[in-house]
């Protein structure tokens, strides 16, 4: 962004448990595990660290462009590059690159990892929104969430090489970012991580209806720098009929068949209130905890 820029504590950069590396500034979050070769995996990590140095301050010197709708994208940098090509397939409806601003972060410091020689199976997870790298083979368990506001891990899905998903995300009212819907959650499987974060906020805003048991307030008034300005977010969600939780669920049900009959999703589940909705393919190898 021009002019004034928000100020960041510096970068951190650290190793977790289970030979995890651990790159944080500002909103950015990563944790990521690679494997293969211990000579390969440094290397990854290596790599992951030279591309994520910068990477926030060049997503907010365009910032002002990136929380307007999705518009050109001639001089954008890569990463914005990134969340543009994800939303404007979607821009039929209200949506700014900001939708897929942390997958398209995830994707960014992916692509280093990936282009290491001898990484098997690698994950980049900002915050719960996942890209994802599998050799032939390989294979990687992803926890769902089914309540944001209870962010405790339900269920598995296993992913493989041949499945052809790249990214993870979820969205809903009650995550870290507004939504215009109710859905509890909303997790979206796709090529790529950006494209599972712009649609999962997507349909996340579709899985709506009209009851006095949501309350909704302007975006602003929540946060006056939001991308969404003056639209009505969902504030909070009372007790829900079961016959409104069923057309909120295919309201957003409805526009995720859209997405996947497009190609621009590989599937995706909803949920709102204990109901689950399941859309196109992926979901084949779940297993639920107890």
């Amino acid at each position: 962004m021009r002019g004034a820029a928000p100020v960041f504590a510096a970068p951190r950069v650290q190793r977790l448990a289970g030979n995890r590396l651990h790159l944080a500034e500002g909103p950015i979050d990563l944790v990521i595990g690679a494997s293969g070769p211990p000579v390969a995996v440094e290397r990854a990590y290596r790599a992951a660290e030279r591309r994520f140095a910068g990477l926030l301050a060049c997503l907010v010197f365009v910032l002002a462009r990136l929380r307007q709708p999705v518009g050109e994208a001639a001089g954008l940098p890569p990463p914005a590059l990134l969340m543009h090509a994800a939303t404007a397939p979607l821009a039929d409806r209200f949506v700014t690159p900001m939708a897929a601003v942390a997958g398209a972060v995830a994707d960014t410091v992916m692509a280093a990892i990936r282009q290491t020689p001898g990484i098997e199976r690698a994950y980049v997870n900002n915050r719960g929104d996942i890209a994802v790298h599998l050799t032939p083979g390989r294979t990687l368990e992803i926890g769902v969430v089914p309540e944001l506001r209870r962010p405790l891990m339900a269920a598995g899905i296993r992913l493989r090489h041949e499945d052809g998903i790249g990214g993870v995300a979820t969205s809903g009212w009650a995550g870290r970012s507004f939504s215009m819907g109710i859905a509890d959650a909303v997790t979206v499987l796709a090529e790529t991580a950006a494209r599972a974060d712009a649609a999962a906020t997507l349909i996340a805003n579709a899985v709506d209806i009209d009851d006095p048991a949501v309350s909704r307030v302007p975006a602003t008034d929540l946060d006056p720098d939001s991308d969404l300005g003056c639209r009505l977010v969902t504030a909070a969600v009372g007790p829900l009929a079961k016959e409104a939780v069923a057309e909120a669920l295919e309201n957003g049900a409805g526009y995720a068949r859209e997405l996947v009959e497009r190609g621009l999703i590989r599937g995706a589940m909803l949920v709102l209130r204990g109901e689950v909705l399941v859309v196109g393919r992926g979901w084949e190898e779940i297993a639920c905890s107890s």
